[in-house]
C-alpha cells in the first residue's frame, strides 16, 4: 500500500500553525493602529483632575477654615 501524499505538501499542523500565525500578525496591526490613534489625541490641560475637590467643596473648605480660625 503506498501513503497518499498530501497535495499542498503541508501537514495539518504546519497548516494550523500559519493560520495561528495570520490571525496574531491581524491582531498585532489592529492593536498597533489603536495606539497611534490614541497618541494623536492630544490631551486637554484645562480638565480638573478626577480627585480634585470641586469648586463648591473648595468653597466651603475655606469657609470652615476661617470659621476654625477666628
Amino acid at each position: 500500500m503506498e501513503a497518499v501524499e498530501n497535495s499542498t505538501g503541508l501537514s495539518t499542523a504546519a497548516l494550523v500553525a500559519i493560520a495561528c500565525n495570520t490571525l496574531v500578525a491581524v491582531l498585532l496591526l489592529l492593536l498597533c493602529l489603536i495606539v497611534y490613534r490614541a497618541c494623536g489625541v492630544p490631551s486637554s490641560p484645562e480638565r480638573l483632575p478626577v480627585l480634585a475637590p470641586s469648586e463648591a467643596e473648595t468653597q466651603q473648605m475655606n469657609k470652615h477654615k476661617y470659621l476654625l480660625t477666628s
